[in-house]
């Protein structure tokens, strides 16, 4: 494998809107980014995330854009963005933008355009079709955010597709002119000094042509549009021809929001040359979801996480690179989903920390996850901003379940909890803004928080930032980057553990638990990298776990 300069690299997301507000308006924005980059230096980040900030309508909260050449005035102008990259690099770290390219905002000139002539140019950017007769959807397609994905086009008699939001119509990736114009804003940022993308929702871009029904898997007669995708193919032409024309031309870095892969796909997405530099892990985020809704979801055990990981990572293997996450903007906090609540600590919050960070990939972490941030104690739906979380708690009521019952359903997934500001310090808005901010602040702020845990050395920010060390250190990180994976002890129950073999032999084991666990080694070890505790019980070579303790050694090879 050809060694490239984002291989050693640890990446972070930052929710714009979310993470610090420079001008008190209650939105986080650029200059406040800027702002905290000493921060994220500090911590040992190499590569920012920054999640769209493009001028947009934000009926799905920036990801309905409406320019793709410019910054939206909430969060600042273009010229900050310019600084941004460039403030960025004087501390060797790079910006990722996001690129949204299955859909645009039903408010961009070209969706303008097809309105006023559906026939014309712009009208072949979408996939519109003429109305049926009977008044009904083109197809029985749900959208991802409930209802219809099927909509009038304003003043004519089409209809146009939108696997999202109604205000994030479908761009047609048949249309060569379309293509064309998406690559030419991707250059265009890259030639701004931008690093790479994140790229979102891009395996639907291709649709099973021709469009058509499938069977209903819910009383309100419509289907998953996931029947259509499993249909579709060819997505790997778009793909290559947009890696060729972009991102391979300027040595850029892209990770791929990408749900449904086949796995004799896998490779052609990650190998060496590939549609992308990586893609992400969401084997455990996608754990336990129900075709009928949130409510029906089955939540995750440590045995099923393990299992998800391993999974994984044998389906990619050496082929490429995962990018391995607990959560992002779109997910629930990562340790309010994989640790049980009455087992929420430090020491719980380290274990999940080290079993993700040390697998083979490249590890994103996300706003406030380096602090523990937890999922927020929501009171009412009427606290709640996100467009997904608002229908599936109408799926919940329509299927029976009282408000009281769909509220906790929905709210142990919903979006918005990784979406509340983040926690600066234990004041007013939690060091957020001066003025109200825009999403409610996780009370619990005044216990979790940036201030008080910088300076603590025994603090989860400390143990991130040890554990990035650690990946970036001469001596173990060709290992961590470029080593095997082996699964050990694989049906323990509570038990996580994995070699990871190159030029050092460590093993990575973690007691999802609060009982002791005992386990005997395959060979002596020699030192101890990380430990989420004071000490470690050895007898012989046999090793006595803590509860939620997590190990990182070296052993003999």
């Amino acid at each position: 494998m050809t060694k490239k300069w984002w291989h050693g690299k640890t990446a972070y997301q930052i929710y714009p809107k979310s993470f610090y507000d420079s001008n008190g308006d209650g939105i986080g924005d650029i200059p406040g980014i800027i702002e905290k980059l000493d921060y994220l230096h500090d911590l040992g980040v190499d590569i920012l995330w920054i999640s769209p900030c493009y001028p947009s309508p934000l009926a799905d909260q920036g990801y309905d854009i409406s320019d793709y050449y410019n910054i939206d005035p909430r969060f600042g102008t273009l010229a900050d963005m310019e600084r941004l990259i460039a403030e960025a690099g004087k501390r060797d770290m790079v910006i990722l933008l996001d690129l949204v390219v299955n859909h645009c905002s039903d408010e961009h000139e070209w969706f303008q355009k097809a309105c006023e002539d559906p026939e014309g140019e712009y009208g072949g950017f979408f996939y519109l079709r003429k109305k049926n007769g009977d008044g009904t959807p083109y197809t029985n397609w749900r959208s991802y955010f409930g209802g219809s994905a099927w909509d009038e086009l304003p003043g004519t008699d089409y209809q146009y597709l939108h696997s999202f939001h109604k205000k994030q119509p479908d761009l047609n990736w048949e249309n060569p002119r379309l293509r064309e114009e998406v690559y030419k804003n991707i250059n265009w940022w890259l030639e701004k000094g931008l690093g790479g993308f994140r790229i979102d929702a891009i395996i639907n871009i291709k649709k099973a042509l021709p469009l058509r029904s499938y069977e209903p898997d819910r009383e309100d007669g419509l289907c998953s549009i996931s029947a259509m995708l499993k249909e579709a193919r060819g997505v790997g032409t778009f793909l290559q021809e947009m890696q060729e024309k972009t991102f391979r031309r300027h040595d850029a870095f892209s990770v791929g929001e990408v749900f449904v892969e086949r796995q004799e796909e896998i490779p052609d997405f990650v190998r060496e040359g590939g549609y992308f530099s990586s893609i992400f892990d969401f084997s455990g985020t996608l754990f336990g979801k129900s075709d009928k809704g949130w409510y029906d979801y089955t939540e995750i055990t440590p045995d099923d996480y393990k299992k998800c990981c391993f999974e994984a990572q044998d389906r990619v293997a050496d082929v490429g690179f995962l990018s391995n996450i607990i959560e992002n903007h779109d997910e629930p906090r990562g340790v309010s989903r994989y640790l049980p609540a009455q087992d929420l600590c430090l020491e719980s919050k380290k274990l999940l920390a080290v079993m993700y960070f040390m697998l083979r990939g490249l590890p994103f972490i996300y706003q406030g996850q380096e602090l523990g941030m937890e999922n927020m104690p929501f009171a009412s739906i009427d606290e709640i901003d996100d467009v997904s979380t608002l229908d599936e708690y109408q799926v919940a009521l329509r299927a029976g379940l009282s408000e009281e019952e769909a509220l906790r359903s929905v709210l142990r997934l919903s979006r918005d909890n990784a979406r509340t500001p983040m926690q600066w310090d234990d004041g007013e808005n939690a060091g957020f803004t001066t003025g109200k901010p825009w999403l409610r602040v996780n009370p619990n702020h005044t216990a979790i928080n940036a201030a008080a845990q910088r300076n603590d050395p025994d603090s989860l920010w400390s143990f991130y930032k040890e554990l990035i060390a650690l990946r970036k250190d001469p001596v173990y990180g060709e290992t961590i980057v470029y080593g095997s994976l082996e699964p050990v002890w694989e049906e323990r129950h509570n038990l996580m553990a994995y070699y990871r073999r190159g030029e050092r032999l460590l093993l990575v084991i973690g007691n999802f638990q609060k009982q002791e666990q005992s386990v005997t080694l395959s060979s002596d070890y020699k030192k101890t990298l990380i430990n989420n505790e004071k000490g470690l019980e050895r007898k012989g070579r046999g090793l006595v776990l803590k509860g939620y303790q997590a190990l990182v050694l070296e052993l003999e090879a």
